[in-house]
């Protein structure tokens, strides 16, 4: 069928219901709205669903997550697992507590036990819990922090890492296979508990949760020293991060935790900032209000399913709060982590710290001082957990961290996903190992650059909605791949890797060989003076994405470096 046929297909077909045919009526005259909603289906990509909340068959709705369920289902079912049940979660996103009842009493109805949450909860209490609960895999309804108008579906395994291949191209394959919207099985909650395939899960996973976080501290003495004297501003963007963050501050004893009200409540508009996403410095907006009011030492974010974490930290020689970004407040973490360890006499001789290609590289300084490798992966945080999987499986080695340049990391092995509860612990406890020093966050960040280098990233995105810039993006990416430089700005390339056709090329010696990654859509530059470009289309938004990395002499020469190759990569994209 084409759009305009697939459309009449939902307008007049008994399976979808009125509300979905009044909201498809009101655009019958919209023959582009029509085009974009029904071009194609909702793409259930690697990680699952992610887009605008609507009607139609490219659009987030019951029936899309109906049909993506159905598809994990028979794939359950065809692996033969499914007596183990499945964990589902969900955020504060708009019809985020429907889709995932529709996931769970689509599970229901193949005959596979949903363990659901009886309310919101973070996106890595999903991947603990269904390691807790004995879960063949396990569901979690967000968009992250993508504007309001969108929702989306992460698939999660045992382990409790986001699926990896070969699993992911194989679940895809089966909810591809799903053509007829009529096929797609599910039943009533009274018909589900009255079979025991549905279960709502219980507070204790709450505590057993925030108990396991609390196992990663390193110094509670000192947070007993200093939490009455650390003040600490805090928002949870609207989202699921308000109750676990407080509770586990409470509970650890920092007493000045100051909350932005008007962004405590859960709302799915998010309807005081124009995008909920701790990256963007107008999300802080409020919070900074409130810090300058109570004099705060740190400001924290956290994004609506509270995996990322944003920060903010007073300088104390200018009185200004000073951003953080990604990498920044990871390396505060790592070197936190490993020199503590070290002077405990606990830091491991087969440690290992995971990060992606697309991070900030003082990491690999750190690493290198204390003795402990750094494994790279590719974007995205489901291959940190995927690595975790393998340390336990090779006894290889023992994780000690894992971030990525997105303001994500995982400080323990609870979760396999980024964790932004965990996150806020753990800078808590640096900031205030830092105050017991005589040192704020600012101060030991700049130390951090003496000791290991001018470190500045950088990253630009370009938004192309659409079947037009879906078709964009991927031009731009095989124009660069046919046309590769040998020179961006005035550094040259010295390697090149195309991680989707799995070549290294190293510029000075010729030698072509293997990447040592899976196969993805993205081109990487190494450049002189350990200068580094990538560029690679976005997974989850209508996006393609360009990072930069420099290194300096000092924070000056990093900053021009870095202003210098990002006008040259921007030529690059044109």
């Amino acid at each position: 069928m084409n759009t305009r046929e697939m459309y009449h297909f939902w307008m007049r077909d008994p399976y979808f219901d009125e509300n979905t045919k009044k909201e498809l009526a009101a655009i019958a005259e919209d023959e582009k709205e029509i085009e974009e909603r029904f071009y194609r289906d909702l793409e259930f990509g690697t990680g699952g669903l992610r887009g605008i909340i609507g009607a139609g068959t490219n659009r987030m709705n019951i029936y899309t997550v109906r049909k993506a369920t159905q598809g994990l289902a028979n794939y359950i079912l065809k692996v033969g697992a499914e007596k183990i049940g499945i964990a589902i979660a969900y955020d504060s996103r708009n019809m985020s507590p429907e889709f995932a009842e529709e996931a769970a009493l689509c599970m229901a109805a193949n005959g596979i036990k949903a363990n659901i949450f009886p309310s919101l909860r973070p996106t890595p209490m999903l991947s603990f819990a269904l390691r807790e609960l004995g879960c063949t895999a396990g569901i979690v309804v967000t968009a992250s922090h993508n504007p309001p108008e969108y929702n989306g579906y992460k698939v999660y395994w045992e382990d409790g890492a986001q699926i990896t291949a070969p699993k992911d191209k194989e679940i895809i394959r089966e909810v591809n296979a799903i053509t007829d919207f009529n096929k797609v099985k599910t039943m009533t909650r009274e018909e589900a508990e009255k079979a025991g395939l549905y279960e709502v899960i219980s507070s204790g996973i709450d505590d057993k949760y925030i108990e396991a976080l609390k196992t990663q501290v390193l110094h509670p003495e000192i947070i007993r020293e200093e939490a009455s004297n650390l003040k600490i501003v805090y928002t949870p963007l609207h989202g699921t991060g308000n109750l676990p963050v407080r509770r586990v501050l409470k509970e650890l004893g920092f007493e000045q935790v100051y909350v932005v009200k008007e962004q405590e409540l859960p709302d799915g508009n998010f309807p005081t900032v124009a995008y909920p996403n701790p990256e963007d410095k107008n999300a802080f907006t409020l919070a900074l209000k409130l810090a300058k009011e109570v004099d705060a030492d740190i400001v924290l974010a956290t994004d609506p399913d509270a995996d990322r974490l944003g920060v903010y930290a007073k300088d104390a020689k200018t009185g200004e709060y000073m951003s953080f970004t990604g990498n920044m407040s990871g390396m505060l973490v790592l070197e936190y982590i490993l020199s503590q360890k070290k002077a405990m006499g606990i830091l491991p001789d087969n440690g290992a710290v995971v990060t992606t290609i697309v991070s900030g590289k003082m990491a690999g300084e750190i690493t290198k001082a204390y003795h402990v490798d750094l494994i790279e992966t590719l974007t995205g945080f489901k291959y940190i957990g995927e690595q975790i999987k393998f340390f336990e499986q090779n006894h290889t080695h023992e994780y000690l961290f894992g971030y990525e340049e997105s303001y994500g990391c995982l400080v323990g092995t609870h979760a396999r996903d980024k964790d932004a509860v965990v996150a806020v612990m753990a800078l808590c406890e640096v900031a205030a190992w830092c105050r017991h020093q005589g040192m704020t966050l600012c101060d030991q960040m700049e130390r951090l650059y003496k000791t290991y280098g001018y470190y500045a990233e950088g990253l630009s995105t370009v938004t192309l909605k659409g079947q037009d810039g879906a078709k964009k993006i991927q031009e731009m990416m095989e124009r660069i791949r046919q046309e590769v430089p040998t020179q961006i700005g005035e550094m040259k390339v010295t390697q090149f890797r195309d991680y989707r056709e799995d070549i290294l090329v190293e510029y000075l010696t010729g030698e072509r060989k293997s990447t040592g990654l899976p196969k993805s859509n993205v081109l990487y530059f190494e450049l002189e003076g350990g200068t580094w470009c990538c560029i690679r289309p976005s997974g989850t938004e209508p996006k393609i994405k360009f990072y930069i990395g420099v290194r300096g002499t000092d924070g000056e020469e990093a900053a021009d470096k870095l202003n210098g190759m990002a006008k040259a990569f921007s030529r690059l994209a044109e």
